[in-house]
């Protein structure tokens, strides 16, 4: 990158609401991202992220052990306002036009399948090239929280959307309550199983991420682990589901089976499959908290992609400004047509854009928000 520009982030629900927030990253605040759709928290960290000085701004997020090696982290956390089937809520990114891949482009498509089977691409299009995935079975790092009635709830809300976002510790893995999430098959219109509703006592994640057994109708459960981002294996200690069965064995069941998911591993590879993701329906009353990061690209001294076995593609000489998105979006049907933003996606949830930009770009749309 030249001497004279830096990195731009934008944060927004839409295309035409998306704000600058670079003084935001790397600094341990979120950004609220609010629509019709969506509501939730977004925050960035990128490793080597500059100020208008150049001088690099540190985060503390790089330098915890389980993110040893990450060089950015998108972490949102955040609610569908309509129930949507997971196998139609897609994460991933979307391009302006035609891309201008290098030799060897092949391999990092390879690489990209290997990482997460079921990606979906057109990167070879002339117009709008994208690759998106089913964010249920891409992320990296995901947990689920269903919360009973939060609608009915305003107090119980409110206080869901004070807490502390993002938390002091990395985001593990918890699937511990998506069996509240399976739409009932035995009932014409969309049902949803909820805690309340089971009749049964569970743990839900607080707001800091760590699980206490403060009721008395869970002494015959095993005691937790202080935070679910301590590490994926201690992150599902609790078997809820077979204390659940138990509990409810002569009572009908609302549906076939519970889910046993402990791993990242385990919920990739159950939700590879477009069957299980469209038994899953994500709706208002589940908050979901995602860390998407890797290390695979690096944006400082310049852009590029690594890739296993020490191969690395310097992308500024194909990159042409374009802008770095991340979209979290719904699935395209057929009959969804065009958009009028030209996005290859059907409705958009959230989108974080990493631009470069001139420092006078960035200083005027910054003082712009301010006032």
């Amino acid at each position: 990158m030249s001497l004279h520009s830096r990195l731009r982030v934008r944060v927004g629900p839409s295309m035409d609401k998306l704000v600058c927030i670079t003084d935001k990253v790397n600094s341990g605040e979120a950004h609220d991202v609010s629509s019709e759709l969506f509501q939730g928290k977004v925050a960035i960290n990128i490793k080597g992220f500059t100020n208008p000085s150049g001088e690099e701004l540190p985060a503390e997020y790089f330098d915890r052990e389980d993110r040893k090696g990450i060089t950015w982290s998108i972490q949102v956390q955040g609610r569908f306002l309509q129930p949507t089937s997971a196998d139609d809520v897609m994460f991933g990114n979307t391009f302006d036009k035609r891309l201008k891949l290098p030799w060897g482009a092949g391999v990092a498509l390879k690489f990209m399948k290997y990482v997460d089977p079921t990606l979906e691409h057109d990167l070879m299009s002339e117009t709008k090239p994208w690759a998106l995935s089913p964010l249920i079975s891409t992320m990296p790092h995901f947990v689920h929280e269903r919360i009973d009635d939060i609608r009915a709830s305003p107090v119980l809300e409110h206080k869901r959307w004070e807490s502390s976002f993002p938390p002091s510790q990395s985001i593990g893995e918890d699937t511990s309550q998506l069996q509240f999430a399976i739409a009932s098959s035995n009932s014409s219109s969309s049902t949803y199983l909820t805690p309340s509703s089971s009749n049964s006592s569970f743990v839900t994640p607080s707001s800091s991420f760590s699980m206490t057994s403060s009721s008395s109708d869970l002494s015959n459960f095993p005691k937790m682990p202080g935070s679910l981002g301590v590490s994926v294996k201690n992150s599902l200690q609790l078997p809820f589901e077979k204390a659940h069965l138990k509990k409810n064995k002569k009572k009908k069941r609302i549906f076939g089976r519970a889910l046993d998911l402990r791993t990242t591993s385990d919920r990739r590879s159950y939700f590879s499959s477009p069957q299980h993701r469209q038994e899953i329906v994500f709706g208002p009353e589940d908050l979901i908290t995602t860390d998407f990061c890797y290390g695979y690209l690096q944006f400082n001294p310049t852009l590029a992609l690594r890739l296993s076995g020490g191969m690395t593609f310097d992308l500024m000489k194909y990159w042409d400004r374009h802008p770095v998105r991340f979209v979290c979006c719904k699935r395209k049907k057929p009959e969804d047509g065009e958009r009028s933003d030209g996005q290859p996606t059907g409705d958009l949830y959230w989108i974080v854009s990493i631009e470069t930009a001139d420092e006078s770009d960035i200083h005027q749309e910054v003082a712009g928000q301010d006032t």
